[in-house]
């Protein structure tokens, strides 16, 4: 997953791997790829090692320099790769400690299953808060604002969570709360 994000920022444009670590932080790449921000300078060395990404120039500022890379041919194909390797191996499409729970809530006195519930409605509606911060800040940075295909993408995430909720907030219908 690290490669993958590190070979899809640099497809956009080369970039140190500073911007990198900026982007994805920026992103909440931690929050929804389980990419720990600090290890994309490993992945970087190891893209740079197998020919995937290359240094493209060299940056000065002061005493510091930082190499700015970009992605190599072989990088895009090996992206390519691990776009689809992702794409076919998602995970299930629903939480499933959340449905298992479920299945057995009637276990639960009505007062804790109520807290459980808006536990989880309160954790929704700040991940849609979140989701569509990130979205705007995708679409900030792109100077040609999202592609067709990831405005597509960005909304489906959009609408799952909004359906979420609203599944939760039925289901608190189902104790008459409000």
């Amino acid at each position: 997953m690290t490669q993958l994000l590190v070979l899809g920022a640099l497809n956009m444009q080369p970039m140190s791997g500073y911007d990198i670590q900026n982007m994805l932080q920026e992103n909440e790449a931690e929050r929804w790829s389980g990419v720990l921000v600090g290890s994309i300078y490993h992945a970087l060395k190891k893209l740079e090692q197998n020919n995937f990404i290359e240094i493209d120039r060299i940056e000065h500022s002061g005493n510091r320099q930082k190499s700015i890379y970009k992605i190599t041919e072989l990088g895009k194909e090996h992206l390519k790769d691990l776009v689809y390797n992702s794409i076919i191996s998602s995970d299930v499409p629903y939480p499933l400690s959340f449905y298992a729970g479920l299945s057995f809530i009637e276990q639960l006195d009505v007062e804790r299953a109520i807290e459980a519930l808006r536990h989880q409605l309160t954790m929704l509606e700040r991940e849609l808060v979140i989701v569509e911060s990130g979205i705007s800040i995708k679409e900030k940075h792109l100077s040609t604002g999202l592609s067709p295909l990831m405005s597509i993408v960005s909304n489906n995430m959009v609408n799952i969570i909004k359906q979420q909720i609203n599944f939760v907030k039925d289901l608190l219908k189902n104790y008459n709360c409000n």
